[in-house]
């Protein structure tokens, strides 16, 4: 099996956790062993989060505890230097992965279902149809 190296910006209070900031509320419920089995398939985990200072480390230490270390944190790749002068606060992803997105957070193993099969939304007039797997032959230059 060829291993991926797509990056997946994932948040923390709601999605690897419970919601429960400033503190650290309960694992979600497959959350560890999800995103410890995208990382044994090649993905790059970036911990994407509101997070900053010390609250930012307990997180990333309550991960490490859990058997996840992070490709980067709040960062596009490990070592960057954030200069908002010189680069858009947005990090660069191939997927973001957060409980805010629209409709909700579907829950740990609908996720990796996403992922794996490589689910999309088909819109039409600003509304979504249906969803489906994205074919494999694709245009030039589109990734996935």
């Amino acid at each position: 099996m060829m291993k991926s190296s797509k990056k997946l910006a994932i948040d923390f209070d709601g999605t690897v956790v419970d919601d429960a900031y400033p503190g650290i509320g309960k694992p979600k419920i497959f959350a560890f062993e999800t995103l410890r089995k995208l990382q044994s398939e090649g993905y790059r985990l970036i911990l994407w989060t509101y997070r900053h200072g010390r609250s930012l480390d307990e997180a990333v230490e309550f991960c490490r505890k859990n058997g996840v270390e992070f490709y980067a944190v709040n960062s596009s790749f490990e070592g960057e230097v954030f200069d908002h002068n010189m680069a858009s606060r947005k990090i660069d992803a191939d997927l973001f992965i957060d409980d805010r997105n629209l409709g909700g957070f579907p829950g740990w193993g609908e996720i990796y279902k996403i992922i794996k099969e490589r689910i999309e939304f088909r819109v039409e007039g600003g509304e979504v149809l249906a969803y489906s797997k994205i074919k494999k032959e694709k245009k030039k230059g589109l990734f996935w």
